[in-house]
Protein backbone atom coordinates (compact mmCIF):
# COMPACT_ATOMS: atom_id res chain seq x y z
CA UNK A 1 0.00 0.00 0.00
CA UNK A 2 1.27 3.48 -0.85
CA UNK A 3 2.24 5.65 1.72
CA UNK A 4 2.26 9.63 1.86
CA UNK A 5 5.84 8.86 2.31
CA UNK A 6 6.09 7.49 -0.77
CA UNK A 7 5.23 10.73 -2.70
CA UNK A 8 8.39 12.71 -3.70
CA UNK A 9 8.44 16.58 -2.51
CA UNK A 10 8.71 19.43 -4.48
CA UNK A 11 12.58 19.81 -3.57
CA UNK A 12 13.11 16.62 -5.51
CA UNK A 13 14.41 17.78 -9.11
CA UNK A 14 12.66 14.65 -10.52
CA UNK A 15 9.49 16.37 -10.35
CA UNK A 16 10.85 18.76 -12.89
CA UNK A 17 11.32 16.26 -15.64
CA UNK A 18 9.34 15.99 -18.95
CA UNK A 19 7.77 12.54 -18.57
CA UNK A 20 8.63 9.70 -21.11
CA UNK A 21 5.38 8.55 -23.37
CA UNK A 22 4.51 4.52 -22.25
CA UNK A 23 4.75 1.92 -24.48
CA UNK A 24 2.26 -1.10 -24.77
CA UNK A 25 1.41 -2.84 -23.31
CA UNK A 26 1.89 -2.17 -19.94
CA UNK A 27 4.46 -3.82 -17.55
CA UNK A 28 3.44 -5.92 -14.44
CA UNK A 29 5.34 -3.23 -11.98
CA UNK A 30 2.81 0.25 -14.30
CA UNK A 31 -0.40 -2.05 -13.74
CA UNK A 32 0.71 -2.33 -9.94
CA UNK A 33 1.48 1.62 -9.63
CA UNK A 34 -1.80 2.78 -10.97
CA UNK A 35 -3.52 0.62 -9.06
CA UNK A 36 -1.97 1.45 -6.39
CA UNK A 37 -2.25 5.06 -7.09
CA UNK A 38 -6.11 4.41 -7.19
CA UNK A 39 -6.07 2.52 -3.70
CA UNK A 40 -4.37 5.42 -2.01
CA UNK A 41 -6.37 8.13 -3.81
CA UNK A 42 -9.64 6.43 -2.86
CA UNK A 43 -8.69 5.70 0.97
CA UNK A 44 -7.68 9.26 0.94
CA UNK A 45 -10.61 10.63 0.68
CA UNK A 46 -12.66 8.71 3.10
CA UNK A 47 -12.01 10.47 6.36
CA UNK A 48 -11.82 7.44 8.43
CA UNK A 49 -9.26 5.47 6.44
CA UNK A 50 -7.49 8.83 5.73
CA UNK A 51 -7.12 8.78 9.36
CA UNK A 52 -6.09 5.34 10.04
CA UNK A 53 -3.16 4.81 7.22
CA UNK A 54 -2.08 8.73 7.92
CA UNK A 55 -2.65 9.33 4.40
CA UNK A 56 -2.68 13.07 2.88
CA UNK A 57 -6.29 13.55 0.76
CA UNK A 58 -5.63 14.17 -2.68
CA UNK A 59 -8.07 13.77 -5.70
CA UNK A 60 -5.10 13.08 -8.47
CA UNK A 61 -1.35 11.51 -8.43
CA UNK A 62 0.93 11.75 -11.69
CA UNK A 63 3.09 8.91 -11.91
CA UNK A 64 6.21 11.29 -11.57
CA UNK A 65 4.91 12.16 -8.10
CA UNK A 66 6.24 8.28 -7.26
CA UNK A 67 9.75 9.21 -8.95
CA UNK A 68 8.41 7.24 -12.23
CA UNK A 69 9.07 9.59 -15.41
CA UNK A 70 6.33 8.02 -17.05
CA UNK A 71 3.07 9.94 -19.28
CA UNK A 72 0.27 8.54 -16.81
CA UNK A 73 -2.06 10.03 -14.50
CA UNK A 74 -5.03 9.19 -11.86
CA UNK A 75 -7.67 11.01 -11.01
CA UNK A 76 -9.93 10.01 -8.63
CA UNK A 77 -13.33 12.04 -8.30
CA UNK A 78 -15.82 12.16 -5.52
CA UNK A 79 -19.01 12.49 -6.89
CA UNK A 80 -21.27 11.59 -4.01
CA UNK A 81 -20.68 10.64 -0.43
CA UNK A 82 -17.97 8.00 -1.10
CA UNK A 83 -19.05 7.41 -4.48
CA UNK A 84 -16.09 7.48 -6.46
CA UNK A 85 -15.30 7.86 -10.96
CA UNK A 86 -11.68 6.69 -11.71
CA UNK A 87 -9.97 8.04 -14.53
CA UNK A 88 -6.63 6.53 -15.61
CA UNK A 89 -5.19 8.68 -18.84
CA UNK A 90 -1.91 7.22 -19.98
CA UNK A 91 -0.05 9.40 -22.40
CA UNK A 92 -2.72 12.09 -22.28
CA UNK A 93 -2.89 14.96 -24.64
CA UNK A 94 -5.45 18.12 -24.42
CA UNK A 95 -7.33 18.53 -27.22
CA UNK A 96 -9.92 21.37 -26.62
CA UNK A 97 -10.62 23.56 -23.97
CA UNK A 98 -13.06 26.57 -23.11
CA UNK A 99 -12.12 29.91 -23.47
CA UNK A 100 -13.57 30.52 -19.92
CA UNK A 101 -11.40 30.13 -16.87
CA UNK A 102 -11.75 29.40 -13.72
CA UNK A 103 -9.53 29.03 -10.02
CA UNK A 104 -9.86 27.55 -6.77
CA UNK A 105 -10.48 30.02 -4.81
CA UNK A 106 -8.39 28.95 -1.70
CA UNK A 107 -5.54 27.81 -3.69
CA UNK A 108 -4.79 24.85 -5.17
CA UNK A 109 -2.95 21.50 -3.19
CA UNK A 110 -0.51 18.71 -4.13
CA UNK A 111 0.20 15.89 -2.81
CA UNK A 112 4.25 17.15 -3.62
CA UNK A 113 3.55 20.73 -1.94
CA UNK A 114 3.45 19.90 1.99
CA UNK A 115 3.43 23.59 2.71
CA UNK A 116 1.12 26.21 2.64
CA UNK A 117 0.53 28.72 -0.24
CA UNK A 118 -0.98 31.17 -1.42
CA UNK A 119 -2.37 32.55 -4.90
CA UNK A 120 -4.71 31.57 -7.54
CA UNK A 121 -4.20 29.01 -10.53
CA UNK A 122 -6.14 30.11 -13.22
CA UNK A 123 -7.36 26.96 -14.80
CA UNK A 124 -9.59 26.42 -18.14
CA UNK A 125 -13.38 25.62 -17.01
CA UNK A 126 -13.54 22.68 -20.04
CA UNK A 127 -11.31 20.52 -21.06
CA UNK A 128 -10.87 17.30 -23.52
CA UNK A 129 -8.53 14.75 -22.87
CA UNK A 130 -7.39 12.11 -25.63
CA UNK A 131 -5.17 9.27 -24.61
CA UNK A 132 -5.05 5.29 -23.60
CA UNK A 133 -6.48 3.29 -20.86
CA UNK A 134 -5.05 0.45 -19.36
CA UNK A 135 -5.40 -2.27 -22.01
CA UNK A 136 -4.08 0.51 -24.69
CA UNK A 137 -7.51 1.87 -25.87
CA UNK A 138 -8.36 5.01 -27.09
CA UNK A 139 -10.00 6.97 -25.11
CA UNK A 140 -11.72 10.38 -25.05
CA UNK A 141 -12.52 12.29 -21.64
CA UNK A 142 -14.23 15.13 -20.76
CA UNK A 143 -14.31 17.29 -17.33
CA UNK A 144 -15.18 20.51 -16.11
CA UNK A 145 -14.97 22.86 -13.56
CA UNK A 146 -13.18 20.70 -10.57
CA UNK A 147 -12.95 17.82 -12.58
CA UNK A 148 -10.95 19.82 -15.68
CA UNK A 149 -8.70 21.51 -12.99
CA UNK A 150 -8.06 18.40 -11.55
CA UNK A 151 -6.74 16.98 -15.24
CA UNK A 152 -4.67 20.45 -16.02
CA UNK A 153 -2.68 20.05 -12.83
CA UNK A 154 -1.93 15.83 -13.19
CA UNK A 155 -1.40 16.83 -16.88
CA UNK A 156 0.94 19.73 -15.53
CA UNK A 157 3.18 17.16 -13.80
CA UNK A 158 3.82 15.24 -17.01
CA UNK A 159 5.67 18.83 -18.03
CA UNK A 160 7.46 18.91 -14.82
CA UNK A 161 5.50 21.92 -14.04
CA UNK A 162 3.63 22.60 -10.50
CA UNK A 163 0.83 24.53 -9.67
CA UNK A 164 2.69 26.89 -7.76
CA UNK A 165 4.61 27.66 -11.00
CA UNK A 166 1.05 29.60 -12.47
CA UNK A 167 0.56 31.86 -9.56
CA UNK A 168 1.56 35.31 -10.41
CA UNK A 169 4.39 36.39 -7.92
CA UNK A 170 3.87 39.68 -7.49
CA UNK A 171 0.39 39.65 -6.91
CA UNK A 172 -0.65 35.69 -6.41
CA UNK A 173 -4.39 36.69 -5.21
CA UNK A 174 -5.35 38.85 -8.64
CA UNK A 175 -7.62 37.26 -11.28
CA UNK A 176 -6.08 37.85 -14.45
CA UNK A 177 -8.13 37.97 -17.68
CA UNK A 178 -6.94 38.36 -21.59
CA UNK A 179 -8.87 41.08 -23.59
CA UNK A 180 -9.66 38.49 -25.91
CA UNK A 181 -11.30 36.37 -22.99
CA UNK A 182 -13.19 39.71 -22.17
CA UNK A 183 -14.89 40.25 -25.96
CA UNK A 184 -15.65 36.68 -26.45
CA UNK A 185 -17.23 36.97 -22.80
CA UNK A 186 -19.45 39.89 -23.90
CA UNK A 187 -20.55 38.21 -27.02
CA UNK A 188 -23.27 36.59 -25.11
CA UNK A 189 -24.15 39.63 -23.19
CA UNK A 190 -27.81 39.93 -23.35
CA UNK A 191 -28.89 43.70 -22.42
CA UNK A 192 -26.71 46.84 -21.81
CA UNK A 193 -26.75 46.10 -18.28
CA UNK A 194 -24.60 42.89 -18.31
CA UNK A 195 -22.54 44.50 -20.77
CA UNK A 196 -21.51 47.29 -18.38
CA UNK A 197 -21.38 44.79 -15.59
CA UNK A 198 -18.68 42.98 -18.03
CA UNK A 199 -16.92 46.07 -18.44
CA UNK A 200 -16.91 47.08 -14.73
CA UNK A 201 -15.60 43.16 -13.95
CA UNK A 202 -12.95 43.94 -16.89
CA UNK A 203 -11.80 47.22 -15.84
CA UNK A 204 -11.50 45.49 -12.03
CA UNK A 205 -9.44 42.32 -13.42
CA UNK A 206 -7.11 43.77 -16.01
CA UNK A 207 -3.52 43.74 -15.48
Amino acid sequence: MLKTKDIIDEKNKLLRTVSKEVVFPLTDEDRKTINDIIEYLTNSQIEELALKYDLRPGMGMAAIQLGIPKRYFVVVHEYEEKKFNTYVIINPKIVSTSTEKIYVTDGEGCLSVNRETVGITPRYARVTIEGYDMDGNKIRVRGREELAIAFQHEYDHLNGILFIDKIDKKNPLKIKIKWEEFKKTCSICKSFLLLYKCIYFFAFCLV
